[in-house]
């Protein structure tokens, strides 16, 4: 035994150093590499191709010898399994790197054979290169496309991987040539089957209207035919999706279907069971095998459709042979059908040259089916001498439709009439006035309204007509869209009813066209502010978070989808709004949002979250090196200066990470995460990333302790109400006050708005505590005007937030404020900010209007300060506007007068009052007085104070007036500030929302 073995051991070492031995002295078979030009729009590689096939899903393939003239040894594994490979090699001698498609179609009517045809597949698995990165496929529903780069003097081989062991063609193609290929063959397969959709139907038609066997057979045939080059053209696989497997299914069904029709159609126009019976034996046995040949069609496409063909070629060799005989007899009908069907006898001899591959060229296939198509044009037109042979139609209806079009042009509107019989349109000239069309544009049958119809539009304008002619009633109600010359497109509405003859059928359609592009627009621009950025034109949160959810589906079915999510928030963007001003500050914003923009892939979404805060779902990098990479690429763009009006602005951001969890659904919390994540950085010192830790979420409980303590601060009357005076210029009488809220915290002591207005935005009670602050203060402004009677009544300001705008409940919140508290017209004022009412200019507008018919005024705050002020200030029915403190407190005295006198001229002439803000010192009152301002505020008129207080210095019970300037002004320029506990801290209107 111990020899046996080692005479085996001996025997294997022997066959593998030959091996060896022979694989050393057999040379590498070099591939010839082809030279791609850069003036070549397509080069065919199809007889270049090296066929290979290997035992395993592996190959080993010699390389083309690279500009160093060595071969090289490459091995590839297959993707799919496959075991058939196709083997080439490209080369770029030119000084330019070349992109360019390698487009394998999926099937060709050339050569495709008569048995057994290959009715089309996915070819390629997979293609590798011998160097670079694996070529990417295109999306096409036809033909594997794959694009690939070839870089100046390299030699790249390429190894496919088969699915099947037959390639019909393949081609190397210049994108743009490809495209403009791709476009022409488009069109023209449009037009085709337009006219052979149209032609179905008008025989569909014509079957209802005649109720001879030869018009339904026709329009079978002709249906037969869509169906046939809907397969060949790709159509039904856009509109139904179905599977490579399911298109070969239906084109030998197709062919099975087409063969069967044109058989029916034979022996029912020739009438072959009138005199000819053994006809109508041959003809049903021969329709029964060709109807078991669709059934066979499910489970072996390729064997149904040879038979399918061989048919086709019998029933036109036979069908011609029986035309020529029964012409001979003296039989009318087959003599009118002899130039048809010898046209169908040549459609038939070039096809049949065409699967055996005698004739190749690209276009062989598209003019077979559009040969086919005019075949069946020619049988149509023979079926309609029979057809109206019997007369023309009565004019009795045609005046009725005439009598209800004039009557509807007296109403103005645009007429548009379908004389169905006839396919003609008709429409009133004004319509091609208002599309700068020429004069008989639109008129000429129903399909010549496709051509300037918006695509989108197309089929559903097309279904609607079909839907009136099938069910001869209803009501038609159609929006569509019509192209101008210059290529923009108008939006109109049809509305029209059929017309049914004394027939039963429709013989028109008349209705009305109403020009409705304005509304369209309107509708339009809501649906895009509702969801975007007013400002940068990006995504608000709610499209974030409902990106976030699509995402969230997608990776649901692609496990290597790792999305990530990164909240970005600058640092210090406070003291560059009040360092610049806040429409610079939109600029900036607006800089920022596009420079992230350009760093983007498609696939990423970038959002503006807040005010500077902005929210991005990362799909394109998976790796988590690369997302940090990422991060710091969006840190450093950010960091770029910033050039405004001859200096430049730094800035730095905090940016949070938070990795999604495939083992973890992907829901909004992943947005907290990386809000977490981002204010952990903010914390730190900013100017920094930080990636999302579960133990950051324990930090978060002071801040979600303040958040319920602010839930009960109203019930527990922690809330407490400010109210700074506004002075009458004229005489320096108090004229109103702006109400300012405060949280007396029971342990962090009083708190300005600024710590707690953005947490009760943010968990929802901000409505809540502005129907507060507005009621209380109404109630107040009731005592005052009750105590202290005077020419005008005491107003009083309230602050309105973004939240409580945007809702439809504010108008009954204001109502039920001013029905509790007995308040002068007018004198309750609710103040919003410019960027306020930009966020949804057209819904505010309809808010204000409504709040204002309440009888409550309406105050427009900061202005000067937005970023489209004066473009909307005439829309909105505010009657005070607030001049912002930046304009008051400028260091450029010599520019103030200017900014501040343009600023009360404009608030003039608009029927306005106008409120200045900042107000520190008694000159600036009497400068403001002396440019036309009627109020003031600020500090030189006094702090904020309690309502007891307020109502004491409108009694005259305090200090006299002067007393109190001085005492204001000497408080100002005091650094030290009084104690938090008993005296509110100053307030600085502008920002402060109640």
């Amino acid at each position: 035994m111990f020899h046996n073995r080692s005479s085996l051991r001996a025997a294997a070492l022997s066959f593998l150093l030959s091996l060896i031995l022979f694989a050393a002295v057999q040379p590498a078979h070099a591939l010839d590499a082809i030279s791609v030009r850069s003036d070549a729009p397509a080069i065919d590689l199809t007889g270049v191709l090296e066929f290979q096939r290997s035992d395993t899903d592996r190959i080993q393939v010699s390389t083309a010898p690279g500009t160093d003239g060595i071969v090289r040894r490459i091995e590839v594994r297959a993707r799919e399994g496959g075991q058939n490979w196709i083997v080439f090699a490209l080369t770029n001698n030119t000084d330019d790197q070349l992109d360019r498609l390698i487009v394998v179609p999926h099937y060709r009517i050339v050569s495709s054979g008569l048995l057994w045809p290959d009715l089309g597949l996915s070819r390629i698995a997979s293609i590798t290169p011998s160097t670079g990165d694996r070529p990417e496929r295109q999306e096409n529903p036809t033909a594997d496309v794959f694009r690939i780069t070839l870089d100046p003097g390299a030699v790249i081989t390429f190894v496919a991987e088969l699915r099947t062991d037959k390639i019909p063609q393949l081609y190397l193609w210049e994108p743009e040539a490809y495209k403009d290929k791709v476009n022409s063959f488009t069109l023209y397969q449009g037009i085709v089957i337009g006219i052979s959709g149209l032609l179905a139907l008008v025989l569909t038609i014509l079957f209802v209207v005649k109720g001879s066997i030869m018009f339904p057979a026709a329009a079978a045939l002709a249906w037969a035919v869509l169906v046939y080059i809907g397969v060949d053209f790709g159509f039904w696989g856009k509109v139904f999706d179905m599977s490579a497997g399911a298109e070969r299914v239906w084109r030998a069904s197709g062919e099975a279907m087409l063969a069967a029709t044109l058989l029916v159609f034979l022996f029912a126009y020739l009438n072959l069971s009138r005199w000819h019976v053994r006809y109508s034996h041959i003809t049903m046995g021969w329709l029964l095998f060709l109807g078991a040949l669709v059934a066979l069609a499910l489970f072996d496409p390729a064997v149904a459709s040879g038979i399918a063909r061989i048919s086709l070629a019998l029933i036109a060799v036979f069908g011609f042979a029986l035309i020529v005989y029964l012409s001979t007899h003296g039989f009318d009908r087959a003599v009118l059908l002899i130039p048809t069907w010898f046209l169908l006898m040549v459609w038939v001899a070039a096809a049949g040259m065409t699967i055996a591959g005698a004739v190749t060229n690209d276009i062989v296939g598209p003019a077979l089916l559009g040969g086919l198509v005019l075949i069946v044009m020619l049988i149509g037109f023979t079926v309609m001498q029979h057809a109206f042979a019997g007369g023309g139609a009565t004019s009795g209806v045609v005046s009725d439709v005439e009598r209800r079009a004039l009557a509807l042009t007296g109403s103005g509107d645009l007429i548009w009439d379908w004389d169905v019989s006839a396919d003609k349109v008709f429409t009133s000239p004004e319509t091609e006035v208002l599309l700068g069309l020429k004069r008989g544009t639109l008129e000429g049958p129903a399909a010549k309204w496709l051509e300037v119809l918006h695509p989108l539009d197309q089929d559903r304008f097309r279904a609607a007509l079909d839907s009136v002619l099938d069910q001869r009633r209803g009501r038609l109600v159609q929006d569509f869209r019509l192209r101008t010359p210059d290529g923009h497109f108008m939006w109109f509405a049809l509305k029209a009813r059929p017309v049914v003859g004394s027939d039963g059928e429709v013989s028109r359609v008349v209705g009305t066209l109403t020009d409705v592009t304005d509304i369209k627009n309107s509708e339009e621009r809501l649906l895009h502010d509702s969801v975007h950025d007013n400002l940068t034109g990006l995504p608000n949160r709610q499209l974030f978070i409902d990106r976030l959810g699509a995402v969230s589906m997608f990776a649901k079915t692609t496990p290597n989808l790792r999305p990530t999510v990164m909240v970005i928030d600058l640092d210090r963007f406070k003291q560059v709004n009040d360092s610049v001003g806040i429409a610079v500050g939109d600029s900036i914003l607006l800089t920022l949002a596009r420079r992230l923009a350009r760093i983007l892939k498609p696939q990423d979404t970038l959002a503006r979250l807040a005010g500077d805060q902005f929210g991005l779902i990362l799909t394109s990098e998976h790796e988590p090196t690369r997302i940090t990479a990422f991060a710091e690429t969006i840190r450093k763009t950010i960091r770029a200066p910033i050039a405004f009006d001859g200096r430049e602005i730094f800035l730095t951001a905090s940016i949070g990470l938070a990795l999604s969890d495939p083992q973890v659904p992907l829901t909004e919390e992943i947005i907290k995460d990386a809000e977490l994540a981002m204010y952990h950085s903010k914390r730190i010192g900013g100017d920094r990333i930080d990636v999302y830790k579960p133990a950051m979420r324990a930090r978060k409980t002071d801040r979600l302790a303040l958040e319920s303590e602010l839930r009960r601060a109203i019930e527990r009357q922690e809330i407490t109400i400010l109210y700074q005076p506004i002075v009458r210029l004229e005489d320096r009488s108090i004229a109103g006050f702006e109400a300012l809220a405060r949280w007396d915290h029971p342990k962090l002591g009083r708190m300005s708005p600024s710590e707690f207005i953005s947490i009760a935005e943010e968990i929802g009670l901000i409505v809540e505590l502005g129907l507060f602050v507005m009621d209380t203060t109404a109630k107040q402004l009731a005592i005052w005007q009750r105590t202290v009677r005077s020419r005008q009544p005491i107003f009083a300001s309230v602050n309105v937030s973004s939240r409580q705008l945007l809702r439809h409940d504010l108008i009954h919140d204001v109502r039920g404020v001013m029905s509790r508290s007995a308040v002068a017209r007018g004198s309750l004022k609710l103040e919003l900010t410019e960027s306020l009412v930009m966020e949804n200019p057209e819904h505010a507008a309809q808010m204000l209007h409504r709040i204002k018919e309440l009888g409550v005024g309406l105050s427009l705050d900061d202005f000067g300060t937005g970023h489209s002020s004066l473009a909307y200030l005439q829309r909105f029915p505010f009657d005070t506007i607030k001049i912002d403190q930046s304009f008051v407190r400028t260091s450029s005295r010599g520019a103030r007068p200017v900014l501040l006198k343009s600023i009360i001229a404009l608030a003039h002439d608009l029927d306005m009052e106008v409120v200045a803000e900042g107000a520190e010192t008694d000159s600036d009152a009497v400068e403001l007085f002396q440019l036309g301002c009627e109020y003031a505020q600020g500090f030189a008129f006094g702090e904020p104070m309690d309502a007891d207080a307020s109502l004491r210095l409108l009694t005259g019970e305090k200090v006299q007036q002067p007393r109190n300037r001085r005492q204001s002004i000497r408080n100002i320029t005091t650094p030290t500030p009084p104690p938090a506990a008993t005296t509110a801290p100053a307030a600085m209107p502008g920002p402060e929302t109640a």
